[in-house]
């Protein structure tokens, strides 16, 4: 069970109401992270709109996108996190046997060049904060400095996000089963 309650749509403000509104009108779900921080609405607003413009509006290709946010949600061993990204990794092109080897990637030969710089540079900054200069000439190698930036701020992001889901125990929708 939450640590906090999960706002019904009658107690959530009406700024995040019509927000909420737009987002089952154009086919999303209002998911329960998404309540829970209804309880802030400023501050639930402003996350919305960063987790969006990472989703829909960023220039990481989709794929090695989702490789960072289910490897941050592999670390932090947060379950709701891992299981709202597992299909959209799917959606992006990684295979089901590279989301089964995420856990172990470092010995796994199923991810590119590309893919295990990535995987490297989400672990540095996820574990350590720091990135080693090798680690990092691997990723600028391959990504523009837009790119970077906006990697760095998806691993960011979606630590914060298994934050909140972690510590405040937020739980699967009613339909959702969890994937690990």
């Amino acid at each position: 069970m939450a640590r906090v309650s999960i706002p019904s749509k009658d107690q959530i403000s009406d700024e995040l109401k019509d927000v909420f509104q737009r987002m089952e009108q154009r086919g999303g779900q209002v998911l329960n992270i998404h309540k829970v921080m209804a309880h802030c609405p400023n501050v639930g607003r402003a996350f919305l709109r960063l987790g969006n413009a990472i989703l829909f509006r960023g220039s990481v290709p989709p794929k090695l996108r989702e490789l960072a946010i289910l490897r941050v949600g592999d670390l932090a061993e947060a379950t709701y996190e891992w299981t709202q990204h597992v299909p959209i990794g799917l959606r992006a092109g990684l295979t089901e046997q590279q989301i089964k080897a995420l856990h172990q990637w470092k010995d796994s030969p199923l991810f590119s060049d590309q893919e295990r710089a990535i995987l490297r540079y989400t672990d540095e900054v996820a574990q350590n904060i720091r990135v080693s200069e090798e680690t990092f000439k691997a990723v600028r190698d391959s990504l523009t400095e837009e790119q970077v930036v906006e990697l760095t701020t998806t691993i960011g992001y979606y630590g914060m996000v298994s934050r909140i889901l972690e510590a405040l125990e937020i739980e699967l929708e009613e339909n959702k089963q969890p994937l690990r």
